[in-house]
């Protein structure tokens, strides 16, 4: 038997044990969706999520919302209302973010290789352009004097850091990511003397990240170095995006980040900054710390069968939904997410089995050997954690099987 991750909390049972995701029964919401696979998002977790991050944060920190995570437009819409700013990485999120109703002056795109209509498309909206390298913000420059616009551009530093104990090291050393800090200042100096409206810096260390300490180390680095380059430029950035980092537990043995004592930290920091940034703002840029667990993935078992005295449950659902729980996204050793029997939210495990999707390869595995209420056929399964780098980062088009279900309740 192989433990899973833990189910995060807001998610409770009604009195015939079926699970509740905003109040509403799962079979009910699968009804309503009309077939299963569904992800179910609930919106009263984003706002208490918000919420949360608000009350551990210095007032004057701005949060901004990495649409990567979940560019659901429903989802998209809520958030809008909620945030501060909208983080984009292609022309289609930018398009999405603006059908938001996120104003286009509080939206950023960052990436490497914009190309050209993504670069004209986001200066004539009025959104920032995070540039990642000189050779980017010749092409933005050249752009927008073709239009008669004055770009709003950032400049994304490569530090020379990284966010210990991150999932993903966004910073230090060699990166297709940002311009090396050391070649900030003159590229900056450069925008100014151009004309461009420089907004300042996106600084992006690393994400999923669960120890508090580390992260605030980071965001005391990413504070000095902003200064040092504000110091060499001669002018304050107006804004200081420190990037996210904080993470959420997917697997046994996680314990969510204390977003508190970061808070606090952070509080400490930027109190005692260098006079060089003393007027600019700052922004946290979060994606999945948002949304991931307001999120479920419901499949229901179509098969139950027993091989070599393993019982496998199979699924209408799998990897090309849900490749992160598949452990095929970037997962060195595959690990069990959160996962439960639906009708049977909270009953003690009663026998272990693998949850395996409809897909025809071995790589198609929900729940590796885990412990779990019986469920049978026609019974739905639930994956938490599911509501960032789910729908939009699986493979849904693999073996024709189509896309899954969404709903914002």
């Amino acid at each position: 038997m192989k433990p899973h991750g833990p189910i995060p909390p807001g998610y409770a049972a009604d009195e015939d044990g079926m699970l509740l995701i905003g109040g509403d029964r799962a079979d009910t919401l699968a009804d309503m969706a009309g077939d299963t696979p569904l992800f179910v998002y609930d919106s009263a977790l984003l706002t208490a999520r918000v919420a949360q991050w608000r009350a551990a944060m210095p007032a004057a920190v701005q949060l901004h919302y990495a649409m990567k995570a979940n560019p659901y437009a429903p989802l998209l819409a809520y958030m809008a209302r909620l945030v501060d700013g909208f983080d984009v990485a292609s022309g289609g999120e930018l398009k999405a973010a603006l059908a938001s109703g996120m104003p286009a002056g509080d939206i950023s795109f960052a990436g490497p290789g914009k190309r050209d209509r993504e670069l004209e498309a986001t200066i004539s909206a009025g959104a920032t352009l995070n540039l990642e390298s000189a050779g980017e913000a010749d092409r933005a420059l050249s752009i927008a004097s073709r239009l008669g616009l004055t770009p709003s551009l950032a400049v994304r530093v490569n530090p020379d850091f990284d966010l210990k104990g991150s999932g993903m090291k966004m910073g230090g050393g060699a990166k297709p990511f940002g311009v090396d800090a050391a070649e900030v200042p003159a590229l900056v100096r450069r925008l100014i003397a151009a004309g461009a409206d420089w907004q300042g810096f996106h600084i992006f260390a690393g994400s999923q990240a669960l120890d508090a300490a580390a992260i605030a180390d980071t965001q005391a680095q990413t504070v000095a170095l902003a200064a040092r380059l504000a110091e060499a430029i001669g002018q304050a950035p107006p804004l200081v995006n420190l990037g996210g980092g904080m993470g959420v537990p997917y697997f046994p043995g996680d314990t969510a980040v204390d977003a508190a004592a970061v808070g606090a930290a952070l509080g400490e920091t930027l109190a005692g900054r260098a006079a060089a940034l003393a007027g600019s703002r700052f922004a946290m840029e979060l994606g999945r710390w948002l949304v991931a667990e307001a999120g479920v993935y419901l499949t229901r078992v179509v098969d139950r069968k027993t091989s070599h005295g393993e019982t496998f449950l199979v699924t209408d659902g799998g990897l090309h939904h849900q490749l992160a729980a598949s452990g095929n996204f970037g997962t060195v050793i595959r690990r069990n997410y959160p996962i439960a029997v639906a009708g049977r939210f909270g009953d003690a495990a009663a026998e272990t089995v693998s949850v395996v999707g409809c897909l025809c390869t071995p790589l198609d595995r929900l729940g590796d050997q885990v412990a779990l209420p019986r469920a049978d056929v026609g019974d739905l399964i639930a994956i938490f954690q599911a509501g960032a780098y789910g729908a939009s980062a699986s493979p849904a088009a693999f073996l024709g099987q189509g896309p899954a279900g969404e709903m914002l309740v």
